[in-house]
C-alpha cells in the first residue's frame, strides 16, 4: 500500500511538473524561486522598519522618563546661534590721516565689489564673510601703517633703492661684455643667451642667490609669491585670522595672483616702462638730432620697419591735402623731412640685414676727412686731454707731457702764494717772506729733480744747455712762476713736431675716439693750425677749460707733495678743553667752529703758542690732502666721520673733539713726523693762524673717494660696497654719485674724466645752493613720502584701475609697429634731455652709449622682473628689520641650479 501510495504521488507529481513546463516554459522555475525570495524579503524588511519605528518612540519615552532636563543656558545659546546675527561694526580709521583714509576706504570697497562679491552671491546671501574678509584686510592695512611710520625711509629711498638699481645694471653691464667677448654673432644676439649670462653674474656676484627661476618661471613665482604674502599674513594678521586655514588661503591667494602677481606684469612690461618714460619726460620738446642719431645707432630692424611705416602714412597723407599756395611750401618742407628719414632707415635695414654693418670710428679712420684739433687746444680740453694722455702712456712718452702739465700745476700754485704774501703784506699781516719763497724753492727743486736731474727717471730729454741754466737759476735766485718757461716751449715743440707724440696721434684710433666723444666727426672746419694743414679745428666746441692745480692727474707730480721740510722746530698741537668755539651761523648755514691751541718749542728753548680756528670741512679737506699725496698714511689716519643729520648734537660735538684731537696728536707724533719728513709743511699750514686755503675745494670735500680710486674688484661686489668706510652716514649724493660711474661706464678711464666729473657736479651744486644739495635730495624724499603725496598715490591708483568707479578694462596688448615706435620714442626722448654740460664733459659717444645701455637693459621683462623683486625684497627688509627677511630671500632664491652649480665649483677651486 505505501509503495502503491509512494509511485500515486510521485506520478501526480511529476504530472504536475510536465504540465507547469509546458503551460509556462522551461524558465518558470526560476521565476518561481525568485518570487519566493523577494516575497521573504519583503517580509524581513517589513518587520525591520516596524521594529525600528517602536524602538525609537520606547527610546524617547524612556529618556524623558529616566534623564535630567536641559539646561537653560544651552536653550539660550541655541536660540542666539539660530537668530539673525548683528551687523559688525567696522572702524574706517586706517593710517590716522583722512586725507590717505578716504580713498583707500574706496580702494577696499571697489577691490571687494569687483574681485569678491560678484562670485560670492552666486554662494550666500550673508554678508557676514564679506564683512569678515573686509575686517582682515584694515587690520592689516593698520597694522602695515603703523610700521611704516616707525622706519625711516631716507635711507631707503636715498641709498639703498638707488645702490639695489646701480648694482642691477652693472650685472646687465657685465653680462652684455660676456656677450660680446663671443664669437658667434647668433650668440651675441641672442635674448636667452644674455639672460644666462646676466643670472650667472648674479651668481658671482650675489654667492648663494639667484632669482633666474623666480623671474622665468611662472610656476616657481607663484610659488615665491605664495610663501611672501604667507609671511606678510602672519606678521600683519592677528592671530586668530592667521590661524583660520580657510581665510589665510583665500587672501594668500588674492594677494598673491590677484593683486602682486598683475602689478608685477605690468611693472615689468617692457613696452610699458617705455610709455612711462615718455611721460615722465613728456614737457621735453622731441630732438630732431637726437632721433637721426638713434635711426642710425639702432641695430634692431623692426624700430627702422615700424618709424618707415608711419613715414609711408604721412606722406600719403599730405599728398592727399588740398592745399592752397600760402601752404604749399610748408607740405613741402615736411615732406622733404620724411623722405630724408625714410632714406635713413632703408639705408640702415640695407646694411644690417645684408651684414655688412661697419664701425663708424673704423670708417672715418680710413676714410672720413677728420677735424684736427692744435695741440694747444688739447692740452686744455678735459676730454681731449685725456685721449692724448693714453696715447703718451702708449708710446711711453708719458714724462714729456706730465712735465708740461705739472709746470702748468707750479706756475698757477706759485702765482697764488705770491698773490697772497702780497695781500698779507699790503692788509699789515705777518707773514714770512722766506716760508713762502721756501715752499716755492721745495717746489721748483721737485719738478727739477723727478724730471730735469740726472737721477730723474724716466728723464725729460731737452738741450743740457737749458737745463744747466735751470739748475743755476734755481741755486742762485728765488724761483718765480715763469723759472721753467723755457724748458716747457721746447717740450710743448717736442710733442708738436716730433713724429711720436701728436703728428701720430693725429693718425691713432684714439684721435678718432676723441673726435668722437667732442662729436666732431662731421663737421671739420677750415683755420691755420699749427703744423701748417689747411682743416683744423675752430676752437674747442665746448670752450676751453683751464686746468688748475686740482685737474692734474695722480700720475703728475703734485707740486706741495715735493716741498721739503723747512721747520726744524717742535710743533704740540691740542684742541681747548672747551668744546667749541662756537656753533656759527652763515646765510643760513650751521656748523661747529672749533679751537685748535698750537704751542711750537723752537731750538733756542722758547715756546710761540698761537690759537687758530678751524671747521670739521678744514680737518676733512686737510686729511684729503695729505692722504692722497702720502698714500701710505691712509690705514693709519683716521678722521671722525662726517654726520649728515643731527650733526649739531651736542653729544656728538663732544666726542667729534675728542677724535679730531686724538687725529692731531697721531699726526704729530715724532715717529710719524720721522717716518714722513715731508708732512711737516701741510702741517704747519693746516695750523698757521690765518684763513685755511681748501686746496681740494667745496665739492671734493663732500665726495673724495668715489671718483678718485678704489681698491675694490667692481666686477664682484654691490655698487654700495664702494663706499667709504670712515663715513659714518652713506650720504645720498655719494650713493648717486656711484650711480653715474655705472650708468656711464667710468670706472676704466683714467682720473682725469674722473676729476672732470666732479667739476661738473660741482657746477650742478652750486645751481642747487651749494652745501643744501644733501638737504635738498632728504627734503623731496620727504615731501614724496608726506601723507599728501600718499594720498594722491592712492587716488592715482583709484582712477587708473578703477575710473568713475568702474573697473577698467584690460586693454589690448598693442600691435608690435606702435610698441616699436614707442621704443623709438623714448630712446630719443632720454636721449634729448641729456644736458650739453654733460656730453662735454664726459663725452658725446660715452654718454650716448650710457643712456642706451640703460634703455636696452630696460627691454627685457625677465630681467625687469628681477629689478622689481629686488626692489621688493629692499622694501621690505627696511619695513619689517626685526625680522629675518635677508635669511628668508637666501632660503627662496638658493634653490636655483645655478646657486648649486656655483657653490660646487667654489668647493672645488678650495679644494685645490
Amino acid at each position: 500500500m505505501f509503495a502503491e501510495a509512494s509511485l500515486s504521488i510521485w506520478g501526480w507529481g511529476g504530472l504536475g511538473v510536465v504540465l507547469f513546463l509546458i503551460s509556462f516554459g522551461p524558465f518558470a522555475i526560476f521565476y518561481l524561486a525568485f518570487y519566493i525570495l523577494c516575497f521573504i524579503g519583503g517580509g524581513f524588511v517589513v518587520l525591520l522598519l516596524f521594529g525600528k519605528t517602536n524602538s525609537e518612540k520606547h527610546l524617547e519615552r524612556c529618556e524623558h522618563s529616566y534623564l535630567p532636563s536641559t539646561q537653560p543656558a544651552i536653550l539660550k545659546v541655541s536660540e542666539e546661534m539660530k537668530s539673525e546675527s548683528k551687523p559688525i561694526k567696522i572702524d574706517r580709521r586706517l593710517t590716522g590721516s583722512n586725507i590717505i583714509d578716504e580713498p583707500l576706504q574706496q580702494v577696499i570697497q571697489f577691490a571687494l565689489r569687483d574681485y569678491i562679491q560678484y562670485w560670492y552671491y552666486t554662494l550666500s546671501d550673508d554678508e557676514t564673510f564679506l564683512l569678515e574678509i573686509r575686517q582682515t584686510v584694515q587690520n592689516a592695512l593698520v597694522q602695515f601703517s603703523t610700521r611704516s611710520k616707525e622706519v625711516d625711509w631716507q635711507p631707503y629711498f636715498t641709498t639703498r633703492l638707488v645702490d639695489d638699481f646701480a648694482t642691477h645694471l652693472r650685472v646687465f653691464r657685465k653680462a652684455q661684455e660676456r656677450l660680446n667677448e663671443r664669437e658667434d654673432p647668433k650668440q651675441r644676439d641672442a635674448p636667452e643667451e644674455l639672460l644666462d649670462s646676466f643670472f650667472e653674474a648674479e651668481v658671482e656676484m650675489e654667492r648663494n642667490i639667484c632669482r633666474d627661476m623666480v623671474c622665468m618661471s611662472r610656476k616657481d613665482e607663484e610659488g615665491y609669491l605664495r610663501d611672501l604674502c604667507e609671511v606678510l599674513l602672519y606678521l600683519l594678521l592677528p592671530s586668530g585670522d592667521f590661524h583660520n586655514k580657510n581665510m589665510r588661503y583665500f587672501l594668500r591667494e588674492v594677494l598673491a595672483r590677484g593683486v602682486l602677481l598683475p602689478l608685477i606684469n605690468q611693472l615689468s612690461d617692457p613696452d610699458y616702462i617705455n610709455q612711462f618714460v615718455i611721460w615722465m619726460i613728456r614737457d621735453s620738446s622731441c630732438n630732431y638730432e637726437a632721433f637721426l642719431n638713434i635711426l642710425k645707432l639702432t641695430d634692431k630692424p623692426p624700430e627702422l620697419e615700424a618709424v618707415k611705416d608711419k613715414v609711408l602714412e604721412e606722406l600719403q597723407h599730405l599728398r592727399s591735402l588740398d592745399t592752397g599756395a600760402d601752404d604749399i611750401n610748408i607740405i613741402k618742407n615736411q615732406m622733404n623731412s620724411l623722405l630724408f628719414v625714410k632714406k635713413v632707415c632703408e639705408t640702415r635695414i640695407q646694411r644690417l640685414q645684408s651684414g655688412k654693418e661697419v664701425d663708424t670710428l673704423k670708417l672715418a679712420a680710413n676714410f672720413g676727412k677728420l677735424c684736427v684739433i692744435p695741440l694747444e687746444h688739447i692740452l686744455v680740453h678735459n676730454i681731449a686731454l685725456q685721449f692724448f694722455m693714453d696715447y703718451m702712456q702708449h708710446m711711453g712718452g708719458q714724462a714729456v707731457l706730465f712735465f708740461w702739465l705739472t709746470v702748468e700745476g707750479y706756475r698757477v700754485t706759485a702765482q697764488q702764494q705770491l698773490e697772497v704774501l702780497q695781500s698779507s703784506q699790503r692788509d699789515g699781516k705777518k707773514q714770512s717772506t722766506q716760508t713762502t719763497k721756501g715752499l716755492l724753492r721745495a717746489a721748483a727743486v721737485g719738478v727739477y729733480d723727478q724730471y730735469l736731474s740726472e737721477k730723474a727717471s724716466p728723464r725729460v730729454q731737452v738741450d743740457e744747455a737749458s737745463v744747466t741754466r735751470l739748475a743755476q737759476k734755481l741755486s742762485k735766485e728765488d724761483p718765480t712762476p715763469e723759472i721753467f718757461d723755457e724748458i716747457q716751449r721746447k717740450v710743448y715743440d717736442m710733442m708738436l713736431k716730433d713724429e711720436r707724440y701728436y703728428p701720430s696721434f693725429r693718425q691713432h684710433p684714439l684721435y678718432v675716439r676723441m673726435l668722437a666723444e667732442l662729436d666732431m666727426l662731421k663737421e671739420p672746419s677750415f683755420r691755420g693750425s699749427d703744423d701748417g694743414d689747411g682743416e683744423s679745428f675752430n676752437g674747442s666746441p665746448t670752450g676751453s677749460i683751464n686746468l688748475s692745480l686740482d685737474d692734474l692727474s695722480s700720475g703728475s707730480v703734485d707740486e706741495s707733495a715735493q716741498l721739503h721740510a723747512f721747520i726744524s722746530d717742535t710743533v704740540d698741537a691740542f684742541l681747548n678743553q672747551l668744546p667749541m668755539a662756537g656753533v656759527c651761523n652763515d646765510h643760513g648755514k650751521t656748523y661747529a667752529l672749533y679751537t685748535i691751541t698750537v704751542i711750537r718749542k723752537n731750538s733756542d728753548g722758547s715756546e710761540d703758542i698761537w690759537k687758530t680756528y678751524r671747521r670739521y670741512s678744514d680737518f676733512h679737506d686737510f686729511h684729503m690732502r695729505i692722504t692722497e699725496q702720502f698714500e701710505s698714511l691712509g690705514p693709519i689716519l683716521k678722521l671722525p666721520g662726517k654726520k649728515t643729520f643731527n650733526n649739531m648734537d651736542r653729544e656728538f660735538l663732544e666726542k667729534r673733539k675728542k677724535d679730531l684731537n686724538s687725529y692731531l696728536q697721531l699726526l704729530l707724533n715724532p715717529e710719524m713726523v720721522k717716518a714722513c719728513p715731508m708732512l711737516l709743511p701741510y702741517v704747519y699750514d693746516f695750523l698757521e693762524n690765518k684763513a685755511y686755503s681748501k686746496g681740494k675745494g667745496e665739492f671734493a670735500r663732500k665726495v673724495p673717494p668715489l671718483l678718485q680710486k678704489s681698491d675694490i674688484d667692481p666686477e664682484h661686489c654691490r655698487v654700495s660696497a664702494q663706499l667709504d668706510d670712515n663715513v659714518d652716514d652713506n650720504i645720498p649724493l655719494r650713493v648717486m654719485l656711484l650711480l653715474m660711474d655705472e650708468v656711464f661706464d667710468l670706472k676704466e678711464r683714467n682720473q682725469w674724466l674722473r676729476r672732470n666729473i666732479k667739476n661738473l657736479l660741482q657746477q650742478l651744486i652750486k645751481a642747487t645752493y651749494g652745501d643744501t644739495i644733501n638737504r635738498k635730495i632728504v627734503d623731496h624724499v620727504d615731501y614724496m613720502t608726506s601723507p599728501e603725496q600718499v594720498s594722491d598715490y592712492v587716488k592715482r591708483f583709484r582712477d587708473s584701475y578703477w575710473p568713475n568707479g568702474i573697473l577698467a578694462e584690460t586693454p589690448p596688448r598693442r600691435d608690435k609697429s606702435l610698441r616699436m615706435r614707442t621704443r623709438v620714442a623714448a630712446k630719443t626722448t632720454l636721449l634729448g634731455i641729456m644736458p650739453d654740460e654733460l656730453k662735454h664733459i664726459i663725452g658725446a659717444e660715452t654718454t650716448r652709449k650710457g643712456i642706451l645701455r640703460v634703455f636696452d637693459m630696460f627691454q627685457h621683462q625677465s630681467l625687469n622682473r628681477r629689478l622689481v623683486y629686488v626692489f621688493l625684497e629692499g622694501f621690505l627688509e627696511t619695513l619689517f628689520p626685526q625680522y629675518k627677511f635677508p635669511e628668508l630671500f637666501v632660503k627662496l632664491h638658493s634653490r636655483s641650479p645655478r646657486v648649486l652649480k656655483y657653490s660646487q665649483k667654489m668647493r672645488s677651486l678650495h679644494k685645490r
